[in-house]
This record gives C-alpha cells, sequence and structure tokens, in this order.
C-alpha cells in the first residue's frame, strides 16, 4: 500500500469519525444536515481513493449516485427549513 493511499485513509478515517461526533450531538437540525453531508463526501473521497489505488472505475457509478443524493437531500432539507416566503433585498 503506498504511503500516500495510507496518510489520505488515516484522515478520512479521522473526518468520517469527527463527523460522526456532530452528528451525534447535534445541536441542531443544520448542523446534522452538515455532518451527513461530510460523511457522504468522505464515503465519496474513499472509494475515489480506492480507485486510485487500484486503477479501476468499477465504483464510479456508485460515487456518482452518492454525490447526487447528497446533493439533493441538502436542497431539499435546506428548502424544508426555510419557511417558504421570499427574501427582501
Amino acid at each position: 500500500m503506498p504511503i500516500a493511499q495510507i496518510i489520505v485513509s488515516v484522515i478520512l478515517a479521522l473526518s468520517a469519525v469527527l463527523a460522526m461526533v456532530r452528528l451525534a450531538r447535534g445541536p441542531s437540525l443544520l448542523d446534522r444536515l452538515l455532518a451527513i453531508d461530510v460523511l457522504l463526501a468522505v464515503v465519496c473521497a474513499g472509494l475515489i481513493v480506492d480507485m486510485a489505488a487500484g486503477r479501476h472505475m468499477n465504483n464510479l457509478t456508485l460515487v456518482v449516485a452518492i454525490c447526487l443524493i447528497g446533493f439533493i437531500g441538502s436542497v431539499a432539507v435546506a428548502r424544508f427549513v426555510t419557511d417558504g416566503r421570499p427574501r427582501e433585498h
């Protein structure tokens, strides 16, 4: 295993642990949403590191799907949290 892959994997694991702590502690819905977004980004980054290390593209569809689900979920929750009134500039 190359040293760069080990370093990146440790950083991603630490990021995932810290995001799970934020997910558990909250305190608000938006904090938890941000933690879930970070976890999805870490999962995507981990899959990309695996693809780069193994020199294959088997997980590319999964990475795109996870990123799209994360984006659509974030937009949906953000629209749900707002009160629906247009902002005055």
